[in-house]
């Protein structure tokens, strides 16, 4: 989940990015709303699944009048102090056909394919300067003379959040929530690891994860777990910017009695406040994990 300031705007960009607006939740009591985009062309991988039922979507939170406060700033999660959460990622089948699509629909980069030695993946900037980070389901040397891109063949790759201590940070998604490690970069010269997991039954460490979607990527920079300083800002302590991640589950009273179990640490229990539906629970570093049920697997579709 990320907070937007102008939802109109925000929509409008990751439209342009090949997503649809597949639900929309108004909550004028409480004065926000929120909108679930996702790919979901005949190409897509959830293709007219439920909201629930996806392994990549993003939530866009908006809280009324903030689009009307000249004053009113997301914090996007890259700058100091309040660096955290880092960027989504999309794959794209031509990346710098794709590039160039956005980039003449008049949107900023935090990098380009040009910039610096990484010459395969770009940032976009969305209209809250969130981090949309490109990369390619075909090499990058393959597509540079392809003018042409597809985006209902694109995917909503992964979510990025940087961790103090990777063990902790690993022992909690695998351990905890189930997923698996699908793939380590290491760059000991840059001093950080990158570690992505996901729900991919069977998977081993190596696996390519270009073509997926719902991957978690942590980043881990070297040093940082013995920095009894050191703390990563969540995005929901003030200047707000990033709110959650979300996992579906087969049975949402049995999960969260699961976690007890296990000892988590709760923002919310299912029992906590009005919302009966949802839990949060709270990772390592303080992210927030919403656990929500799927309404495929429970059968409410």
């Amino acid at each position: 989940m990320l907070r937007v300031k102008d939802p109109q705007r925000s929509v409008k960009f990751y439209e342009h990015l090949g997503m649809s607006l597949i639900q929309k939740i108004s909550q004028p009591e409480a004065k926000f709303d929120l909108y679930f985009l996702a790919y979901d062309s005949p190409n897509a991988l959830s293709h007219k699944a439920h909201w629930s039922d996806r392994q990549g979507i993003i939530e866009l939170t908006h809280n009324y009048g903030t689009e009307n406060d000249p004053d009113y700033a997301i914090a996007n999660g890259n700058s100091e102090p309040h660096r955290g959460f880092g960027h989504v990622c999309i794959s794209v089948d031509n990346i710098q056909a794709a590039c160039q699509r956005i980039e003449d629909a008049g949107y900023k980069f935090q990098k380009k394919l040009s910039d610096g030695r990484m010459r395969h993946i770009a940032f976009a900037l969305d209209p809250d300067r969130y981090w949309v980070e490109i990369i390619s389901d075909n090499k990058a040397e393959d597509t540079e003379h392809i003018p042409e891109t597809d985006p209902s063949t694109y995917r909503l790759n992964h979510t990025m959040l940087r961790v103090k201590d990777r063990t902790q940070s690993l022992r909690f998604y695998q351990d905890v929530l189930g997923m698996s490690l699908l793939r380590t970069h290491e760059s000991p010269a840059a001093h950080f690891n990158l570690y992505f997991l996901g729900y991919v039954p069977g998977a081993d460490n190596g696996v390519n994860t270009a073509p997926l979607e719902g991957v978690l990527e942590l980043t881990w920079n070297y040093g940082t777990e013995t920095d009894a300083g050191f703390k990563y800002h969540n995005g929901n302590s003030e200047p707000q910017g990033f709110g959650h991640i979300a996992i579906a589950v087969d049975d949402l009273d049995a999960a969260c009695q699961r976690f007890e179990d296990q000892g988590v640490q709760w923002k919310k229990r299912l029992t906590d406040g009005r919302m009966r539906n949802v839990a949060f629970l709270l990772d390592p570093d303080g992210y927030w994990v919403e656990v929500v049920q799927n309404s495929h697997l429970k059968g409410e579709e």
